[in-house]
């Protein structure tokens, strides 16, 4: 079968399209025909060994598939069920979805939503489940609408576009955080009631600074969560779930403990199965397939390894999805 492969050597790590034996595939009850998969920002940081993503060599590239039983011997999967496939290290320390099929546990599944096909469910992929549950969390904090705006860093990627549908389909008023100005109309378009220039997050951050929403969604982690925890409402959260920006967090105890700001961390890797059932749902729900449309690109399979530098440049606007088989 075809698959992304990644391999270690000397100097490095090298990524390639090439045959795979099917028969090397590792164990689980479920074998899943891939028919989609997608391009995330840890796809990118995998492929091009930026960052030590993959943690066993040689590793089939790809952190989530969309596709349909093949073969199947866990009680919940038979043949010919659409499921999905986000997390749980694949890509990572077990083998991935830029494959023609993958075999997994099947409790690492979830049932493809009523109503959606496998394409639009890749073009929402880890990015789109990682939105609605940095939504959730921000709902479970208590946080409605009417507590003032809603912040999005890094709107236009794929994290970013997802949360500003959903939230701006919750009602919120929403502002979208973006280096890219060229993009206003496409976040207008997801429902951004107003751009903020990254530059207005990226200075030093102060311990706090003007109160001006009461939720985000923050992408990208270091200096722009400081500063977005520093404008952060009394009593308001901010749901992290990136890292582009950098692994420290420049911040005070200020927020917490003059504002009473919660920090809401966001992992979508081991994240059970209810939780993701309901998100996905959630997805299903409030996301127009139009607008899904409008920020989704698809490309073969044979283009990933070029897309993953894309990402990685911050070139890549909303979701892509990759056709597989």
């Amino acid at each position: 079968m075809r698959a992304i492969v990644i391999e270690k050597s000397e100097a490095g790590t090298v990524a390639a399209l090439k045959d795979f034996p099917e028969s090397e595939l590792m164990e689980g009850d479920v074998t899943l025909a891939v028919s989609h998969s997608t391009v995330n920002y840890k796809d990118g940081l995998a492929i091009t060994g930026r960052m030590p993503v993959v943690r066993r060599f040689p590793m089939i590239a790809g952190i989530d598939a969309a596709g349909i039983v093949e073969a199947s011997t866990h009680p919940d999967w038979k043949p010919g069920d659409a499921a999905i496939l986000t997390g749980w290290g694949v890509g990572e320390t077990h083998l991935g979805c830029y494959a023609e099929k993958v075999r997994v546990p099947g409790d690492w599944l979830v049932p493809l939503p009523e109503g959606m096909d496998a394409a639009h469910a890749m073009a929402f992929g880890t990015a789109g489940l990682t939105a609605a549950l940095c939504v959730l969390a921000l709902e479970r904090h208590g946080l409605a609408p009417d507590a003032g705006p809603a912040l999005v860093t890094g709107a236009a990627g794929g994290v970013g576009s997802v949360a500003v549908a959903l939230l701006a389909k919750a009602g919120w008023r929403v502002i979208a955080a973006t280096g890219r100005p060229e993009e206003a109309d496409y976040l207008t378009g997801l429902g951004a009631a107003e751009i903020l220039p990254r530059a207005e997050l990226a200075g030093p951050p102060k311990p706090l600074a003007k109160a001006r929403w009461a939720a985000a969604v923050d992408t990208v982690g270091g200096g722009v969560l400081a500063n977005v925890l520093a404008m952060t409402q009394p009593d308001g959260a901010v749901a992290a779930c990136g890292n582009a920006g950098g692994m420290d967090l420049p911040t005070s105890v200020a927020p917490f403990i003059l504002r009473g700001v919660a920090l809401l961390g966001v992992n979508s890797v081991p994240a059970p199965i209810p939780l993701r059932r309901a998100a996905w749902d959630r997805l299903a729900r409030d996301v127009d397939p139009a607008i899904l449309d409008a920020m989704t690109t698809t490309i073969p399979l044979e283009d990933v390894i070029g897309t993953a530098e894309e990402i990685l440049a911050g070139r890549v606007r909303g979701r892509v999805v990759v056709e597989v088989g």
